[in-house]
């Protein structure tokens, strides 16, 4: 089969995958935009083999010569066939990836609604939900979105000031958890307080009630805010929330975010397993 090829960086798809990798504000404009994000190696594409959602692919000669990206793209291709695969010249995947002998394989996918649809207009979001207050790591963010979907939290709400959910290192990080989950991201602290129904339980480390307390409020729908690397969680939001400490040795200051995270997201699962 014969794939579009393209060989310069003066290319129109050229030019938007690296707009879609740069970093901050520049990045994130180019994805809401264009209402795509740029999937990035093989995990990644593999996630996605079969949505719709993955209309372009990106590739080279060399990279169809490997067996795990060649059986990618056909088996894509087999179950939607209205996808574009381009070949790109080897030549630019240098310019593309930061990666020493990465795989020749990349996708554009549309942006889920979630994503896409401005706050105002969304109501209220009911249930369980996982709240990232100005975290700013990305791979504190994508371990986060990992964590939450391993725990069957299906909703994410980033606020402003967060790693932007579909950059290409909170991808990467978030392991193809971006697919299992319903992502909100750019929100204030109103809109957030205006939409979540569940009680939220911020965690801090001054807060005089342990986690280990909680179990029957856990039985019930639950908001779990997660604060940011350097200032925990924002004073607006603590003063509308339970504050909830994770006891440690008390010779360590603090947990990572994404630690904290994991622990307090499988409590509740512990909780209403038992």
């Amino acid at each position: 089969m014969n794939f579009d090829v393209i060989s310069s960086k003066d290319s129109a798809l050229f030019k938007e995958i690296r707009l879609l990798q740069a970093t901050g504000a520049k990045g994130q404009k180019a994805r809401t935009a264009g209402g795509h994000a740029l999937l990035e190696g093989i995990h990644l594409v593999q996630t996605w083999v079969g949505d719709p959602a993955l209309k372009t692919l990106i590739t080279s000669e060399i990279g169809l010569k490997n067996g795990e990206i060649a059986e990618a793209v056909y088996t894509h291709l087999e179950i939607c066939p209205l996808t574009k695969v381009y070949q790109l010249d080897s030549a630019l995947w240098d310019l593309l990836s930061d990666l020493v002998n990465a795989p020749h394989i990349a996708g554009l996918l549309d942006l889920p609604k979630s994503t896409l649809t401005p706050p105002q207009s969304i109501g209220t979001l009911k249930g369980d939900i996982v709240i990232l207050d100005r975290i700013q790591d990305a791979g504190n963010v994508g371990t986060i979105l990992r964590t939450a979907a391993a725990a069957g939290f299906t909703k994410v709400l980033a606020l402003s000031g967060c790693a932007h959910l579909w950059s290409s290192k909170v991808l990467r990080a978030g392991m193809g958890a971006h697919r299992l989950l319903d992502l909100y991201e750019g929100w204030s602290t109103q809109q957030m307080l205006s939409a979540v129904t569940a009680p939220l339980l911020a965690t801090s480390a001054e807060a005089s009630c342990d986690l280990y307390d909680l179990k029957e409020q856990l039985l019930h729908p639950v908001a779990w805010v997660m604060g940011s690397e350097g200032q925990g969680v924002s004073e607006e939001i603590l003063a509308q929330s339970k504050a909830i400490s994770i006891p440690i040795d008390p010779r360590l200051e603090s947990l990572n975010v994404s630690t904290a995270a994991a622990v307090c997201l499988f409590e509740t699962v512990r909780v209403r397993r038992h």
